[in-house]
């Protein structure tokens, strides 16, 4: 573990943004976990509507997850895992995603180093609509798209574009120097993970540098702007609440 002289960090906590560095990850334990290492991200401890959760698994490993109204988007960052579903099971790999509704209960089995990004929220039902299906695929499958006609700038849309779906799961991949066109300032919330590269996030009135493993909160109508620093591309991974009038 780096030692960090005079207490410093490139975490920061504020009133409608975070970011959260690795150099302070700290670990939690949850019942049902075996072999399996939980670092929440985000929370309604922080304001946020959303958790977002860093799983680490050891083989051999498992985490149990309830049908408490919660909905979950997962990614699985590096490694492998099973989800394990009532009616059966769904095995994801490196890049592997999966969306699975309130009302199921599963639980994550893992028999090699994993490492997921767990977005958990409660789902917010439309009294028009039915629940949405449980979905599940391969980001390396999923075309990127150019961002407002930027092919330097590609978004990976995970999940499926239907209003039954109360969240959304995309990657952005920018090559260096690519940035979003515009500060954007609008009433989705959004919990991010950095994945690979690096570049400045702006956060309100904030710049900050952003690295792999960063996780970073937006509440809603924080202005936010990014551009990627460095000879690689920079991606990440983010969630945001969609399809519901507030």
């Amino acid at each position: 573990m780096m030692n960090h002289p005079f207490g410093s960090t490139r975490t920061v906590v504020a009133a409608r943004h975070a970011l959260i560095a690795p150099d302070g990850h700290v670990p939690s334990a949850f019942p049902g976990w075996v072999n399996a290492t939980a670092y929440v991200m985000l929370s309604p401890a922080m304001g946020a509507d959303l958790t977002q959760i860093l799983a680490v698994f050891a083989p051999g490993g498992s985490a149990n997850m309830a049908a408490d109204g919660h909905e979950h988007a997962i990614y699985v960052e590096s490694g492998a895992c099973g989800v394990e579903l009532p009616d059966g099971m769904v095995a994801l790999t490196a890049t592997g995603f999966i969306f699975i509704p309130s009302e199921t209960s599963f639980r994550l089995r893992c028999d090699v180093d994993t490492r997921i990004t767990i977005f958990r929220k409660i789902f917010d039902p439309h009294p028009d609509l039915g629940a949405p299906p449980m979905v599940h695929g391969h980001a390396s499958g999923v075309p990127g798209e150019p961002f407002l006609g930027n092919p330097r700038a590609l978004l990976q849309t995970l999940l499926p574009i239907d209003p039954r779906y109360d969240l959304a799961m995309n990657i952005f991949t920018y090559q260096p120097g690519a940035a979003l066109p515009f500060v954007e300032t609008h009433i989705m919330e959004h919990g991010l993970l950095m994945l690979e590269g690096g570049g400045i996030y702006r956060l309100e009135d904030n710049f900050y540098p952003v690295q792999a493993g960063d996780a970073i909160w937006m509440a809603p109508y924080c202005p936010q702007w990014f551009a990627a620093i460095g000879d690689a591309p920079a991606s990440y991974l983010y969630y945001k609440d969609i399809h519901r009038i507030p």
